[in-house]
């Protein structure tokens, strides 16, 4: 449980601005409820420093896949008079209120064998008031969860032969609670056949019937589990102070076939991890990995496990991508950055009260590089790779617009603006990525001024074992603020590191730069090429269609025209999206057929044509561009110390 003194603070700085907006309930019309409810609906209690009377039954049945509903039955002790039923609508590790109370149906309540009506709040559509009749201790609440069937609008998360079960988004809890001081008692109901990993304890296991021990709605709905027909379980950590597994759960039995040359690399990751971060804050570790092509994907952390998914074939593909072998490093670095260590206003008394984001530059930015550097430590990945990934990331930043007008701090509120909306202009708009890969670059310039100023005697890696590698074995939240960050920075390396973050942080304008110090600090330089390795074609797996730093655009497939760069040559010849590339000069158009253009214009004067087609519309554009195809690559400074080598580089203690 939190202590006492920190929720107490904690609800204290929450309860004014919940109280401040619940009440405007109280000025809506008078409804038709039922007659034992005051009209108009009372305020919704904000969260208090108290405990729930009782324990909270719940039951999730997983057995309807034909259907994909998941059906759950609650028993709650009440007492008489007015109560509120809240869906978690702020969901941690979204950022945002997506807490899909569009997909409950089949809401009952019942209470000493009678119906108890509710009605919904008329302000915030995630509450239900009810009036408990005198003499009712216990009542029944029974909903499906409409799982969707394709990932058109919501995540699939229920197949023929996995579920996804996420607890937030299939309980009800009472308002007027601090979710830390509320308990409930969980169970499932399998298909037949089927197990599962998840970071609850297992009480029982009675056929089909699974039970938990009793644990708060916080950790509760930071508890999701992988259930499947195809189910493995992997110590990565044999031997060690906590457990620490990898559930597999996949499509079919030869998706989940991990060899031992995986497993030593996931072993690795945990080993790296304890030697950054020098301590543990979980009582067991539970990774959760679908292969699967037909769930939708997921990367979400939580404090104990997280959830990943990756292509059936991951485990026996030469080469799986870059970015799913770095989805477990990055979520197993949540668990100290984001969860232990959490952002002081992501610190939230309960699921219905708004969160802000203003230090997801930390919380994701920081993570994404310890990602990357654990990928590269632990063997998922190489150096040559991360060099590679590396570049990508300065290139696009390197080459971004929109920093003209938003600044990298505007952009952690992004997810609260409409979570990761359709954005037909990512290069102007900005958006979620930046909080993370732009922010990769800040904490990589503030990793190299600390190696480059003590002469490479400390790194950013000090910073992380006194900031997150404390109070080991304490699995509760400890929250921060900038000011928290900018004293540990400087417990490391005396500097002005607030200054240093808020000129990246807070970057606007025509003249705003990437923050791209840190490359040449690490003793490399973004340069751009027109031919690429092996290595790079198999890392920018796009690159065949990439005229980004050309032409302005991608070519995709049935050659449309993607991604068209705000203020790039193909915008201000007028594309944008919808257009298709019919024919280059006199040639049938293709991506191959492209590129040759572009490089047989190099150096010219003779303009590139391109003939493109919207509906009805035709036109023909003719590019007076001679610069060559253009690719992001890091090359090294001669006569310099390479520090991105040392970053990389496994850590022996």
């Amino acid at each position: 449980m939190l202590k006492s003194a920190a929720l107490a603070l904690l609800l204290a700085s929450a309860s004014a601005p919940v109280l401040a907006q619940v009440p405007a309930s109280q000025a809506q019309t008078p409804l038709p409820a039922p007659t034992s409810l005051p009209r108009p609906l009372p305020p919704i209690p904000a969260p208090q420093d108290r405990d729930y009377p009782g324990t909270i039954g719940i039951r999730v049945d997983l057995t309807d896949l034909a259907h994909k509903v998941i059906r759950v039955r609650q028993t709650v002790p009440v007492s008489a008079g007015p109560l509120v039923l809240q869906y978690p609508k702020f969901i941690p590790g979204n950022h945002a209120d997506t807490g899909p109370i569009q997909l409950v149906s089949g809401l009952t309540v019942m209470g000493g064998g009678r119906r108890i009506e509710w009605v919904r709040d008329t302000v915030d559509p995630h509450a239900f008031h009810l009036e408990i009749p005198a003499g009712v201790e216990t009542i029944e609440v029974d909903f499906e969860w409409l799982t969707q069937p394709d990932n058109a609008v919501w995540r699939v998360v229920m197949t023929e032969e996995i579920v996804n079960l996420q607890w937030e988004k299939a309980l009800l809890y009472p308002a007027g609670y601090a979710h830390s001081r509320i308990t409930f008692a969980p169970s499932v109901v399998l298909p037949e056949g089927w197990n599962y990993g998840v970071a609850l304890d297992t009480v029982s296991r009675e056929g089909n019937v699974a039970t938990f021990a009793p644990i708060s709605l916080e950790h509760l709905a930071d508890s999701p589990m992988f259930a499947g027909a195809h189910y493995r379980r992997l110590d990565i950590d044999p031997g060690g102070r906590s457990p620490v597994h990898l559930n597999l759960v996949g499509d079919t039995a030869a998706s989940i076939n991990a060899g031992p040359e995986w497993v030593a690399k996931y072993e690795s990751l945990v080993d790296q991890a304890d030697r950054l971060f020098g301590a543990r804050h979980f009582d067991r570790y539970e990774f959760l990995l679908g292969l699967t092509s037909k769930l939708g994907g997921i990367g979400l952390e939580h404090h104990r496990s997280s959830e990943n998914t990756a292509a059936p074939n991951f485990f026996s593909t030469a080469t799986p991508s870059y970015g799913s072998r770095g989805l477990l490093p990055h979520e197993y670095v949540h668990s100290w950055n984001g969860k232990f260590r959490r952002p002081s206003d992501e610190y939230v008394p309960n699921l219905n009260v708004p969160t802000q984001n203003s230090l997801m530059w930390v919380y994701e930015g920081q993570t994404e590089y310890w990602g990357d550097v654990l990928t590269a430590r632990s063997g998922l990945g190489t150096v040559e790779e991360a060099v590679v990934n590396l570049a990508e990331v300065a290139g696009f930043y390197d080459q971004q617009p929109g920093r003209e007008w938003r600044a990298l701090q505007d952009t952690t509120n992004h997810n609260l603006l409409g979570y990761r909306t359709t954005n037909p202009w990512p290069s102007w708009m900005r958006g979620t990525g930046d909080y993370y890969r732009e922010a990769l670059l800040i904490w990589l310039d503030a990793d190299t001024l600390i190696r480059e100023a003590t002469r490479d005697r400390k790194s950013l890696d000090d910073f992380s074992r006194a900031f997150y590698g404390v109070e080991d074995g304490v699995w509760e939240a400890r929250p921060y603020t900038f000011g928290d960050v900018v004293e540990h920075l400087n417990a490391v390396h005396p500097h002005d590191w607030a200054t240093f973050l808020r000129t990246r942080l807070d970057a606007v304008g025509p003249d705003a730069k990437a923050p791209l110090d840190g490359i040449e600090r690490a003793g490399w330089r973004l340069t751009y090429v027109d031919e690429l390795t092996p290595l790079e074609k198999r890392m920018m797996s796009g690159w065949g269609g990439d005229f980004q730093y050309s032409l302005g655009f991608n070519l995709g497939s049935g050659n449309r025209i993607t991604g068209v760069r705000w203020g790039g040559p193909a915008f201000e010849m007028g594309l944008g999206a919808g257009w298709e590339l019919v024919a280059v000069g006199d040639r049938t158009a293709s991506a191959e057929v492209l590129r040759e253009a572009v490089t047989a214009a190099k150096g010219g004067s003779e303009p590139i044509v391109l003939v493109v087609k919207r509906g009805d519309e035709f036109r023909t554009l003719s590019f007076d561009y001679h610069g060559g195809l253009r690719y992001p690559r890091l090359v090294r400074i001669p006569g310099t110390r390479d520090r991105l080598a040392d970053i990389f580089a496994p850590r022996r203690r």
